[in-house]
């Protein structure tokens, strides 16, 4: 049995695996939390093993920040979390903390076409290195390199990187946040936050009103990102349309960033909680024509395939994954 984790800033999904003989995994349980109704990850992994006697030998926990020696704070919730606290809470030593893109990566391999929507089908280089960029609470992206027998995932604080505008309506959009705050990383744009903020600088700048019924869906909404993709998608609103299109323009710019830095011939993967809820827009080519427009390399990033990840789950199972591959070590 194998315990998986992938802990996010809003949520927290565990589920427990059985492997089979020949090394799949069936799930077995699966449980959802709202992350920030406990203290901690130790405790929501004795309340999700509460009551069952589980024979766990091995798990493996997808978290958002960088995890150092085993350890890791998490930047969207007041945890800190480690390794060796996890064992000990376990009473395990077959534990494994990694980032929860680095999760999603180990989980995006086992995908195949019916959960996932592609946007550029492009010429997948046969070997090639795959990117993952993922904005939900907060902004994730990684890498699958070959080393010559299989892929090997690289982990990435990249969202956290400087947010660079691309022309004057961007360069406004900086200085507006930056009169918020010290720094602007892409994380600050490309996020449910980060789509509050675009919305913000939008009512802001050009002085409009917001219409009554959407300032009473802002203030009773405990998502205010979904409230304004929503009436975006619905073009109730004007300035809710006005923001998801430079959300989704900067989201396609900085996912051809990411296909440069890594030269990801392989193929680009669009994760995260957002992705999923706005497939329209992204999908009405504002994305992809950002995602393209890289000068003189622009014709080695188009012919990059670019995917969504449909399944909500790629995380949790890519944590399994992990977590079974150190068991047959």
């Amino acid at each position: 049995m194998i315990l998986a984790g992938d802990i996010g800033g809003t949520k927290a999904n565990l589920a427990l695996y059985e492997m089979e003989p020949r090394g799949g995994l069936v799930l077995i349980d699966e449980r959802r939390y709202v992350s920030n109704d406990h203290a901690s990850l130790e405790l929501l992994v004795e309340d999700f093993i509460s009551g069952r006697q589980p024979q766990i030998r091995a798990a493996c926990f997808g978290v958002p920040g960088a995890v150092i020696d085993g350890a890791a704070k998490l930047p969207n919730l007041p945890w800190m979390v480690s390794r060796k606290q996890l064992a000990a809470t376990l009473r395990l030593e077959g534990v494994q903390l990694i980032n929860d893109l680095e999760a999603t990566a180990h989980g995006v391999r086992a995908l195949d076409a019916t959960q996932l929507i592609t946007l550029n089908e492009g010429t997948a280089e046969e070997r090639g290195t795959l990117a993952l960029i993922a904005a939900g609470t907060g902004l994730g992206q990684a890498a699958l390199f070959r080393d010559g027998a299989r892929y090997r995932v690289a982990a990435s604080e990249g969202g956290h990187a400087d947010f660079a505008p691309r022309n004057q309506l961007e360069m406004e959009l900086l200085t507006y946040l930056l009169t918020r705050h010290q720094r602007v990383s892409y994380e600050r744009v490309l996020s449910g936050p980060g789509l509050v903020n675009v919305y913000n600088f939008f009512k802001e700048r050009e002085g409009a009103a917001e219409p009554a019924w959407l300032a009473e869906a802002l203030a009773a909404s405990d998502d205010q990102a979904q409230t304004i993709a929503a009436a975006a998608l619905d073009e109730k609103a004007e300035l809710c349309v006005r923001a998801l299109d430079l959300f989704v323009t900067i989201y396609g710019a900085q996912a051809g960033n990411l296909a440069l830095t890594f030269k990801a011939t392989g193929g680009v993967y669009v994760g995260g909680g957002i992705a999923p809820k706005i497939i329209a827009k992204l999908g009405d080519g504002l994305f992809m024509k950002a995602f393209r427009e890289k000068g003189r390399l622009a014709p080695l990033v188009a012919a990059i395939p670019v995917h969504i990840i449909m399944n909500p789950k790629t995380a949790l199972l890519g944590a399994a994954s992990y977590a079974a591959e150190h068991l047959s070590r």
